[in-house]
C-alpha cells in the first residue's frame, strides 16, 4: 500500500513509520512546500508533489503543519479538502486539524461534548484580558492560540506582569487566551487515540509546572480505565480526528481537566512509556481507514443507482 507523509522527510516520525512499515507498506515523504495543484475545465485537477500524483497515493497521513504565511496555510488546507473530497483518505482530517490547532475553537468544542475544562477568557483587548486575569484569580496560563508542546505558554500571577503582556500581544493583534491556572500534582496525561485504541502515559515534572516531556517530564504507563477511554474518545470525537493526542490535568480540587486535543500528536515518549509499537498502530489504522473508502466508492459507484 502506497502512503504519502505530508512531513519533513529528515524528520524521527517519518523515520519511525519507515521502520514500522516492514515492507507492508510503501511510505514517501512529501514537504508541504511541494504542494502543487494543476486545474482546468477540460481535465479537473491533478494534485501533486514533484512528479507524483497525489491521487495516486491509497492514503495521505498528515504529520506536521509548518508554519508559512497566511496564503500558504489556506492553500494547504485548501488542498487537503479538495483531497478529500476526490476519495483520498486523509488523515487526520483537515478540518479537525483545523479544530485542533484552534485553542479556542477546541475548548469550545470539548465543553459542547461535556468535559471539565479550565475556566478560559479569549479576547482581543487589553481592558478585556485584564478583566479576564481578574475574574479567573489572579493566576492565569497565557497560551497563543496556535501551537504545541509547550511552547510560548506564560504562568503569571503579577498584575504589572499581566497588564505588560497583553498590551504587547494586542500591539502584536495576537487573539489573547488565558485560563485559570489548575492546582495540580506536578503531572498530566497524556492519553493517545489511534481509532478505537486508546493508550496513555503520565507525564511527572519536579522542575517545572509544565509537564511537556520536551521540557524534561518523565513519562511513565497510566492505566486505561473505562472512563479514561471514554472521556478521551469523547475529545477526539469533538474535534473530528481519528489519531490524536488528549492532554487531561487532575487538579487537586478533584476535577480532571480536558487541556487540549493534538491533531498530529507525536508517540516517540508514549512507544517507549507503553512499550508499544504507536507507529505500526497508526500505519495498519490507516490501512483499515482507505480499505474502507474503497469499499464505500465501490457501493457508490453511479451505475449502481442508474435506473
Amino acid at each position: 500500500m502506497r502512503i504519502a507523509v505530508l512531513c519533513a522527510p529528515s524528520s524521527w516520525y517519518f523515520d519511525d513509520l519507515c521502520r514500522a512499515a516492514r515492507g507492508d507498506f510503501e511510505l514517501h515523504a512529501i514537504p508541504f512546500s511541494q504542494l502543487a495543484v494543476s486545474s482546468s475545465s477540460e481535465s479537473g485537477e491533478c494534485f501533486r508533489s514533484a512528479a507524483e500524483r497525489l491521487s495516486s497515493f491509497a492514503a495521505i497521513i498528515v504529520r506536521t503543519m509548518p508554519p508559512g504565511s497566511i496564503e500558504q496555510i489556506v492553500f494547504r488546507m485548501d488542498v487537503l479538502n479538495r483531497l478529500q473530497a476526490t476519495g483520498v483518505s486523509v488523515i487526520n482530517p483537515p478540518r479537525a486539524i483545523e479544530v485542533a490547532v484552534d485553542k479556542y475553537l477546541a475548548t469550545s468544542r470539548l465543553i459542547s461534548a461535556g468535559l471539565c475544562v479550565p475556566h478560559t477568557m479569549t479576547c482581543q483587548t487589553v481592558d478585556e484580558a485584564m478583566q479576564g486575569f481578574h475574574d479567573l484569580g489572579g493566576d492565569v496560563v497565557v497560551k497563543p492560540l496556535f501551537g504545541s508542546e509547550g511552547r510560548g505558554i506564560t504562568r503569571i500571577s503579577d498584575e504589572a506582569l499581566a497588564l505588560r503582556a497583553f498590551k504587547m500581544l494586542e500591539q502584536m493583534q495576537s487573539v489573547i487566551y488565558l485560563q485559570e491556572f489548575i492546582t495540580h500534582y506536578g503531572y498530566d496525561e497524556r492519553v493517545f487515540v489511534v481509532g478505537g485504541k486508546v493508550f496513555g502515559m503520565r507525564r511527572q515534572n519536579d522542575e517545572d509546572w509544565r509537564t511537556n516531556v520536551s521540557r524534561g517530564a518523565i513519562a511513565t504507563p497510566m492505566e486505561i480505565d473505562a472512563q479514561t477511554k471514554a472521556m478521551a474518545l469523547a475529545a477526539s470525537n469533538a474535534v473530528g480526528a481519528s489519531i490524536a493526542g488528549v492532554d487531561f490535568l487532575p487538579g487537586k480540587n478533584g476535577k480532571r481537566y480536558a487541556l487540549e486535543v493534538n491533531a498530529v500528536p507525536g508517540w516517540k515518549a508514549l512507544s517507549r512509556a507503553v512499550e508499544v509499537d504507536i507507529a505500526r498502530c497508526v500505519l495498519e489504522f490507516t490501512a483499515e481507514q482507505s480499505m474502507g473508502k474503497d469499499r464505500e466508492s465501490l457501493v457508490k459507484k453511479p451505475s449502481d443507482f442508474s435506473v
